[in-house]
């Protein structure tokens, strides 16, 4: 089960630091993602920047601070719900399955840090 923690966790925590980096060079698909889901382009800094605190909470809490993994994980899958939603709301569903898949690695690694 440890091992299980460890590889979604980190798999997590890599994706999210990666989509930081797309956020802050503002990829296109950024810009025209938060476009058509109603996200002005003045929040891409402030959305990358708890998305990276949830990246970096989440490698602290396999460093053995576990409530800050716990908070991080859990931050996440409030985040990304929210992003679900906004698609859901803009009716925007041909890429939802991006959100989506963030938010079900959040999940699973709030599970496992809580179980681990």
């Amino acid at each position: 089960m440890f091992t299980a923690y460890v590889a979604v966790t980190l798999v997590t925590a890599a994706i999210n630091a990666a989509i930081v980096v797309a956020d802050l060079a503002k990829a296109k698909f950024v810009l025209a993602n938060s476009a058509e889901v109603g996200v002005p382009h003045s929040s891409l800094p402030l959305l990358a920047a708890l998305k990276g605190a949830g990246a970096a909470g989440l490698v602290l809490g396999l460093l053995g601070l576990d409530v800050i993994g716990i908070a991080a994980a859990a931050g996440l899958v409030a985040f990304f719900v929210i992003a679900v939603a906004a698609h859901v709301r803009a009716r925007v569903f041909y890429n939802i399955a991006f959100p989506g898949a963030y938010l079900a690695l959040a999940a699973a690694s709030l599970a496992l840090a809580v179980t681990a």
